[in-house]
């Protein structure tokens, strides 16, 4: 255990650490409110407990990279699983020095007991994310080393309860992405605890006698006060019926001691619960003194918090007094206006502090960009990608995780934030950004708050928790597994040849044509190239850039994807005539038999590789929606005397649902491999734009259709004899699926750059899960 995340000391960046209960009610202390002090036991300690359990059970061995695809509805098989992996986690050891360092740390309160928070962040922004409250319980515990362990691993084991297995399901929530870290507090005697409810129509105020449990238990109706907001007068209270308390082991004077429940567990030992005299139970809990507190406590939280917000108080008995504490704070969207304000979907990670810059009509795109600045805009086409080279972010109201600026930015190496709503018109230029894509949040930064003045004011970046690509990329673990799987990257830009050649790929799984000669183009189309006597030039242009990526991955093959210009890059129409546009325009192979100049330059490009001696680089055709249009293509390939190498091969990407029926008839008209493309596939199934948010976060590549169409092309693939790879986002965006593409036979599997390294740890699970499974059935 590196160290503790005390609440006064949490930064921006500490979140995914330390949980979002943690970092609000660190952002309210930091800010002079009275907050009960506290540390937290981050989420890293946490996946270094379950990577450590050297469990013999399948089930639980690959924790915490574990999805657990099991069936929730089958309540015995979810109890099953519930319960063994709770007793994996319940009877395990904490090493001695994490608890010593907990222990340690706590003794400086010089209390016997504290409270073991949960506090959680999930790492992506999750659309059936609801309010958590009651799925994860808090545990007291006594301030000594065995106790400490007991209640860590208690505190631990809840996410794996039925209940939450069952709900993270359902809210589409991966183990991968939950971050649970533990708040550690003191407990001390309270005169009185409760709840302070806000919202626009008025507050609500509960109290009860004793510590807040007694509420959060049920086991008393509270006190409650009705407040009108704008004036902090008490409008109407009522009694509630408060016959408990609960206390630290001695009972304080005020409560008539009885005897300790007995339903309470040995855990709770440090507690003790008291019957109320009958006088007292007819009394109110708060005093005037210290219900006026909390009525200016809320006041002063509107400016911090905003109308609706919801905080948990206590106030402590000290020696002649009480001192009010905030123990808890929440607001519907676990927003804190002066620090997150827009939330979205995280497409590209990595934090960066830097100007907004905000075009709010992205067709009247500029000759250029200031370098460094935030872009804020309604949707990017693939046309803007010269102008992105210089931007440190991207926020988008538009699209999802498989739209153009996604797939730019994670190239690129940039923070992105897409289906950030109202973006444009909540954001203005100039003003300065903290743009977490790991989260999708955008959160502005006010000149005078903390870690501005940290930072001095003076850098623009700050990446968190991926490196940035145009940086020198991270030393790869020489100690990596070997793997079967072939792993390929998905690459456009030379100018990331040198990063990436040295990762432990078996090649490029996807030149992205289009993206690539962008660089070259210099605003106009090919078509005006070729018409205006440039071809030759542009010829040239075009072999340089395929030949970087041939030189630099040789003798490792590159599959090179001849152009598939979306409908929307207007830009390069150079007034030439075209077709009035429709929902997928001529894409793909469709538009060569109509145009099939710039194709056909394409093939020279590729010839004029292969005569330059590299006879590595393959072609992939884009978006074929019929035998036809691939027969047409194969002549074309066959007449720029590319088939002469032997070691040449023509693929087809399988991206329209068409080759679900056809794969056998594009096998026998010389397709040599498919490549999967998941982003296009997905959305040509289920009826969803990609460019559109809403939609493609609900509808995307796990659903079971996508899925069931992913297994049947590698099945018929495999039938056929050819190899099948996968270069769409998919595995990427959710590693889990990994273990079902190498179960199906996947021979490769393509991905952006930031995502090597973790889907090649992912294969290499997969497989191992695999030979286990295989050994294991031939034993018995």
């Amino acid at each position: 255990m590196d160290k503790l995340y005390w609440l006064d000391q949490i930064k921006l960046q500490d979140r995914a650490k330390v949980g979002d209960k943690a970092f609000y009610l660190s952002r309210i202390m930091q800010r002079g409110y009275p907050v009960v002090p506290g540390f937290v036991v981050s989420a890293e300690i946490l996946r270094q407990f379950l990577e450590n359990l050297n469990s013999s059970e399948s089930l639980v061995a690959d924790l915490p990279h574990s999805s657990l695809h099991l069936d929730v509805a089958n309540w015995r098989q979810l109890q099953q699983v519930a319960s063994r992996l709770r007793q994996e986690i319940l009877t395990a050891t904490v090493p001695q020095q994490w608890v010593s360092t907990i222990f340690q740390a706590a003794r400086e309160w010089q209390t016997g007991c504290f409270i073991l928070r949960p506090t959680l962040a999930v790492s992506t922004a999750t659309p059936g994310m609801k309010n958590i409250s009651g799925l994860l319980e808090s545990v007291f515990c006594q301030c000594e080393p065995e106790a400490i362990a007991r209640a860590l691993k208690r505190t631990w084991s809840q996410i794996f309860r039925a209940r939450s297995l069952l709900y993270w399901q359902r809210a589409g929530i991966d183990l991968q992405q939950i971050n649970l870290a533990v708040l550690v507090q003191p407990v001390e005697n309270a005169i009185a605890s409760g709840l302070l409810k806000a919202n626009s129509s008025g507050w609500e105020i509960e109290a009860t006698w004793g510590l807040g449990i007694a509420i959060a238990l049920g086991e008393v109706q509270p006190d409650i006060y009705y407040i009108q907001q704008e004036t902090g007068v008490v409008l109407e209270q009522q009694l509630g019926n408060k016959m408990l308390a609960y206390g630290v082991d001695a009972p304080p004077e005020a409560f008539s001691q009885a005897m300790p429940k007995s339903l309470l567990t040995p855990d709770h030992t440090c507690l003790s619960t008291y019957v109320i005299e009958s006088a007292q139970q007819q009394q109110y809990a708060l005093q005037q003194e210290y219900l006026q507190q909390i009525i200016t406590l809320g006041t002063q939280l509107v400016s911090e918090l905003g109308k609706t917000f919801t905080i948990k108080w206590t106030i402590a008995r000290q020696t002649t007094s009480g001192k009010l504490y905030i123990t808890q704070v929440s607001t519907p969207q676990s927003v804190i206006p002066h620090v997150h304000f827009i939330r979205g979907l995280g497409a590209a990670g990595g934090r960066v502090v830097a100007t907004a810059l905000v075009i709010i009509n992205p067709q009247q795109k500029p000759e250029q960009l200031p370098k460094g600045v935030i872009l804020v805009v309604p949707a990017i086409a693939p046309d803007w990608l010269p102008l992105l080279q210089q931007v440190a972010g991207i926020i988008t109201e538009q699209g999802g995780l498989t739209s153009h600026a996604a797939i730019l930015a994670r190239e690129l190496g940039i923070a992105a934030v897409v289906n950030a709503t109202s973006a444009t018109s909540l954001i203005q230029t100039g003003e300065r950004l903290l743009l977490d894509g790991d989260r999708g949040e955008v959160y502005r930064i006010k000149g005078d708050s903390k870690e501005e003045m940290e930072r001095g004011g003076e850098e623009n970046l700050l990446f968190a928790h991926r490196p940035n690509p145009k940086a020198p990329h991270p030393a790869v673990s020489s100690h990596l597994p070997v793997i079967a799987t072939q792993l390929l990257v998905n690459l456009s830009q030379s100018n990331l040849i040198e990063q990436v050649q040295s990762l432990p790929v078996d090649g490029v799984g996807l030149l992205r044509s289009e993206l690539m000669v962008l660089n070259i183009l210099s605003g106009r189309h090919p078509n005006s190239w070729i018409l205006s006597g440039r071809q030759a030039e542009l010829l040239e242009l075009w072999s340089e850039q395929i030949m970087q990526f041939a030189r630099a991955f040789a003798p490792r093959p590159v599959f090179y994807r001849s152009l598939d210009w979306p409908q929307d890059l207007t830009s390069l129409s150079d007034n030439l005539q075209s077709s009035p546009k429709s929902m997928l325009g001529e894409r793909g192979t469709f538009s060569y038999l109509q145009n099939p100049a710039v194709f056909e330059l394409e093939l020279k490009a590729l010839a004029s590789v292969q005569q330059a001696g590299y006879s590595n680089v393959n072609l992939l055709l884009p978006f074929v929606r019929t035998v036809e249009e691939f027969v047409f293509c194969r002549r074309k390939v066959e007449q720029a005397l590319l088939t002469e190498v032997s070691q040449f091969q023509l693929w087809m990407m399988a991206e329209v649902p068409s080759v679900l029926f056809l794969l056998p008839e594009y096998v026998k008209a010389g397709a040599d491999g498919i490549s999967i493309g998941t982003n296009d596939l997905t959305q040509l199934l289920l009826g969803v734009d990609r460019e559109q948010g809403q939609l493609a976060k609900v509808f995307n590549e796990r659903h079971p259709a996508v899925m069931s169409a992913i297994a049947q092309l590698i099945q018929m693939a495999k039938t056929a004899g050819i190899p099948c790879s996968i270069c769409g986002q998919a595995p990427a965006l959710y590693p889990e699926i990994i273990d079902k593409l190498v179960e199906w036979g996947i021979t490769s599997i393509s991905v952006e750059p930031e995502a090597v390294e973790r889907t090649y740890q992912a294969i290499a699970r997969a497989e191992q899960r695999l030979i286990l499974a295989a050994a294991r059935q031939k034993l018995h």
